[in-house]
C-alpha cells in the first residue's frame, strides 16, 4: 500500500469506524474532541501540521518444541513533536530504537511497538493537543487493544506537580499498578526524582479511557516529565536536532524504564 493509499485508509477507518468518540466534549484547554476530529479538519494537512508514526513488529513462534515469550508493550507519545517537546524521542529510545537514526539500541533488544502523534508546526503546535482519554487514532486503538500493557510518554510543567521552576522530576502513574510501582523503583534507583501519581487529581492516569489504559488488561502506565528533566535530556533542544543530540539523562532514564518493563513482563 503507497503512503498516500494507507493514509486514505486510516482517515477512512478514523472518520467511519469510531464515530461515537468524535461526540466526546474536549478537555477545557483542547481545540479538537478527538484525534478523528482533528484528522477531519480541512486546515489541517498531514505532513505539514502533524505527523503519525508508529511501528509494529512481526511475531511467531511455529516451533513445537520451544516457547518464545511474545512482547505485550506498547510504547505512546500522544503529545509528540512540537506538542510536548521530547517525548517522541523517548517513545523511540523506549521501544528500542535510536531516535536519530532509528536503527535498534540497544542492538541485543527488546523491541516494542510504539505510536506516536506529533506536532511538527514551526509554532502552535499546543492547539492540536488531544487529551490521551480521547485519543481514538485506529493505529494507537489497533496496537493497545492487543498488547498486556502500554505506557503513555507526557510532558508537564513543574507548577501541574506542586513544584518549583525547573525541578526535573517525573510522574508516575496509570492503572497498571504492579508497573507503576515498576517505574517508582526503577526511576527512583537511577536518581530521578519521582512522583506517585496515585492520588494526583488531574495527572493520574487513571481514567479508563486513557488511551494507555486501552490494553486487553484495561491498565497501562503514564510518565509526566517535567519541562525541566526533558531540557536536560537534549543538548540541543529543537525539534529537528533532539533526536541526535541525547544526553546521558536521557539514556539513563530511558535505561530505567526498560528496566521496569522487563520487570513485569511476565504478569
Amino acid at each position: 500500500m503507497s503512503t498516500a493509499s494507507r493514509r486514505a485508509f486510516l482517515g477512512l477507518v478514523a472518520a467511519t469506524a469510531i464515530p461515537a468518540a468524535a461526540a466526546r466534549p474536549a478537555s477545557a484547554a483542547d481545540k479538537y474532541p478527538s484525534n478523528t476530529a482533528l484528522y477531519a479538519d480541512p486546515g489541517l494537512v498531514e505532513g505539514i501540521d502533524y505527523a503519525r508514526r508508529y511501528r509494529r513488529h512481526e511475531q511467531f513462534d511455529d516451533s513445537l518444541t520451544q516457547k518464545f515469550p511474545f512482547p505485550g508493550t506498547t510504547i505512546l507519545a500522544p503529545h509528540g513533536g512540537g506538542i510536548e517537546a521530547g517525548t517522541s524521542e523517548l517513545c523511540h529510545a523506549v521501544a528500542g530504537y535510536h531516535p536519530g537514526t532509528l536503527q535498534p539500541a540497544p542492538e541485543a533488544g527488546p523491541r516494542h511497538d510504539l505510536w506516536m502523534f506529533e506536532g511538527i508546526r514551526p509554532t502552535h503546535n499546543a492547539e492540536l493537543h488531544v487529551t490521551s482519554a480521547h485519543c481514538d487514532d485506529p493505529v494507537a486503538l489497533s496496537l493497545c487493544a492487543g498488547a498486556r500493557r502500554a505506557l503513555g510518554l507526557h510532558g508537564c510543567s513543574p507548577a501541574q506537580l506542586g513544584l518549583p521552576e525547573g525541578a526535573w522530576a517525573v510522574l508516575v502513574g496509570g492503572r497498571d499498578e504492579p508497573f507503576r510501582r515498576a517505574l517508582l523503583t526503577r526511576l527512583g534507583a537511577a536518581g530521578f526524582q519521582v512522583v506517585d501519581g496515585a492520588v494526583h487529581p488531574t495527572l493520574s492516569g487513571q481514567e479508563p479511557a486513557n488511551i494507555a489504559n486501552r490494553t486487553l488488561r484495561g491498565a497501562g502506565g503514564q510518565l509526566e516529565l517535567t519541562t525541566g528533566l526533558r531540557d536536560a535530556m537534549f543538548t540541543i533542544n529543537t525539534r529537528p536536532e533532539r533526536r541526535n543530540t541525547t544526553t546521558l539523562v536521557f539514556w539513563n532514564f530511558v535505561a530505567a524504564v526498560r528496566v521496569a518493563i522487563a520487570d513485569v513482563v511476565d504478569l
